[in-house]
């Protein structure tokens, strides 16, 4: 009996310091994604919690600047869980170059990132355009049919730093005032848009990942194959076009055209060399 209520006495000692360790990691530990999340917008969309905790506001340009669009309300959004698609199935576009402002008050490295899908074109080419932050050009020509096809999540991922008023991005440093600016840049095709962003102190590996896409996996596996496909090709041309030196087992045979004709003309000249004494000793007979 006593063995019995000392195996109790232990098991709740130790639930009860597991609790209190909990208590204590969660009280010092790191913030959530959640909270280091500084600023995020549904462009062209309502308010909506996603399934990190993250809090996207109210399209602030609704009414000012630009077209919302819920065009794809209709679509499922592949590589997107069902409870945030709403992220990528409205969106803000304009004719001409639009952005936002955000405030940042605070020095250290950001990330920026910013969420797109194709709901309409169903081709590439139809809608390119740039994305500028502060200035800088940190999207080059963003195809998003291209990159993932149509009614695909994708997201762009801009990873950024503010130390001592200098905005640092791509390896390019500018004076920042205190404002980061997010430009969309317009293009050759159609006009640049959005559908949600948002702005969180961390690094690269700090941000949530989308959805596999076996598609697009295997798209990148065949391109990464062919490259190094192209390259064994050519290895082999330039084994294929370089001399062959075949390896020749015993003595190399004679040409038979190539003898001496002198061995052949040898009978003649003696039976030419008997032919005449005897015809003139005929003739004299």
């Amino acid at each position: 009996m006593r063995r019995v209520t000392l195996r109790c006495v232990a098991r709740l000692v130790f639930a009860a310091l597991w609790l209190l360790v909990e208590v204590c990691r969660a009280e010092t530990g790191a913030p959530s994604l959640a909270e280091r999340v500084i600023w995020a917008v549904n462009a062209g969309g309502d308010a909506h919690t996603d399934v990190h905790g993250i809090h996207y506001k109210k399209d602030p340009l609704e009414g000012k600047l630009g077209k919302a669009s819920d065009y794809g309300i209709r679509l499922p959004i592949l590589r997107s869980s069902p409870e945030d698609q709403v992220l990528y199935q409205t969106e803000r576009y304009n004719e001409d170059t639009f952005g936002y402002e955000i405030p940042i008050r605070e020095e250290g490295d950001y990330i920026l990132v910013m969420k797109y899908a194709e709901v309409y074109f169903a081709q590439s080419q139809q809608k390119v355009f740039d994305v500028r932050l502060n200035g800088h050009v940190v999207v080059k020509d963003l195809d998003i049919f291209d990159r993932v096809g149509h009614s695909t999540a994708h997201d762009e991922i801009v990873p950024f730093s503010i130390k001592r008023g200098k905005l640092s991005v791509h390896g390019e440093v500018s004076t920042f005032n205190g404002k980061l600016s997010v430009e969309f840049v317009k293009g050759y095709y159609d006009n640049p848009k959005i559908c949600a962003l948002y702005v969180m102190k961390g690094k690269l590996e700090d941000v949530p990942k989308l959805q596999p896409h076996p598609g697009l996996e295997k798209r990148e596996e065949e391109e990464e194959e062919e490259d190094d496909g192209e390259g064994g090709e050519s290895e082999k041309k330039s084994a294929s076009t370089a001399p062959k030196n075949p390896v020749r087992s015993g003595p190399r045979t004679p040409n038979p055209y190539a003898t001496d004709n002198s061995s052949l003309m040898f009978p003649i000249l003696v039976a030419f060399g008997v032919f005449i004494p005897t015809l003139f000793c005929l003739c004299r007979l």
